[in-house]
């Protein structure tokens, strides 16, 4: 008995270990791979008891999370995950990723987890929209860099924090062509072309159609390298609307940039009442 008993103890040592060898970021794509595998167990054992969830389409819980995966396991059509770019800021980690939950189309996705002390995935918050056309430049939604500057986080978080406010806010949009290289600028949200002349163009078409793009609040700015993504809540043609924009940042000039807009639900549909944000 005493053998068996060394054995099995020395095998939970070593998937012990090999979990602890597990960055915050391998642990947040092992969750959403998940969706793909079915794998409940391994998703029951990144989370944590009190998972609190902000997908507004899903209950909260450690136990609501392992159901969509046991759910989405007996589809008939396979889920599929693929992950573009992964980011760790502190105790979050923000992935960018295309889905397609059964079958039911791509889409694009932002993803952020919160860690806690324990190493578990305690929160999460995300933006959705469905995977669209090149936009008038030719891009995607996820192609572009892929390469991470090791620049100080703390500067990139300032750059965008900065702008966010600034321009998006509309606090001081005088300073818009000061965050810029000229007309470098690389874009690849679905309906504006590069460039700040790109930009302009579309915002004016927007305005011509009487549609407004409103940024009220913004909740986090997380940000990794060169790489920041901030989290902000509006308005978009009077629909509520959170918006996810990712930017990258070089020689402290907003040089590229990816976003997820998703309307927000009427609260009588919402799974938890945790909120969007």
């Amino acid at each position: 008995m005493s053998i068996f008993k060394n054995f099995f103890n020395h095998q939970n040592n070593n998937t012990a270990k090999e979990e602890t060898k597990m960055t915050n970021k391998d642990k947040a794509i092992a969750l959403i791979n998940t969706f793909a595998t079915g794998d409940t167990e391994a998703a029951k054992n990144l989370l944590a008891e009190g998972y609190i969830q902000h997908n507004l389409a899903y209950g909260t819980g450690r136990d609501a999370f392992v159901g969509s995966v046991a759910y989405l396991a007996d589809a008939p059509v396979k889920t599929t995950v693929q992950n573009i770019r992964a980011f760790e800021d502190g105790d979050k980690v923000f992935l960018q990723t295309v889905y397609n939950f059964a079958g039911a189309g791509e889409q694009v996705a932002f993803d952020i987890f919160r860690f806690d002390a324990d190493g578990k995935i305690a929160e999460h918050w995300d933006n959705l929209a469905t995977k669209a056309a090149p936009n008038p430049s030719g891009r995607t939604q996820i192609d572009g860099t892929l390469e991470k500057q090791l620049v100080d986080g703390e500067e990139t978080r300032k750059v965008v924090s900065d702008f966010v406010g600034d321009v998006l806010r509309g606090e001081n949009p005088d300073k818009l062509t000061s965050y810029f290289d000229g007309d470098s600028y690389i874009q690849h949200n679905t309906g504006i072309a590069d460039g700040l002349s790109g930009l302009g163009a579309a915002l004016a078409a927007l305005a011509e159609q009487g549609i407004q793009m409103i940024y009220n609040k913004t909740y986090m700015v997380l940000a990794d390298g060169n790489y920041g993504l901030a989290v902000s809540e509006g308005t978009f043609g009077g629909a509520h609307t959170s918006y996810y924009d990712l930017f990258r940042v070089e020689n402290g000039k907003i040089a590229e940039h990816w976003d997820v807009m998703e309307t927000i639900a009427e609260e009588s549909t919402w799974q938890n009442q945790n909120g969007k944000f």
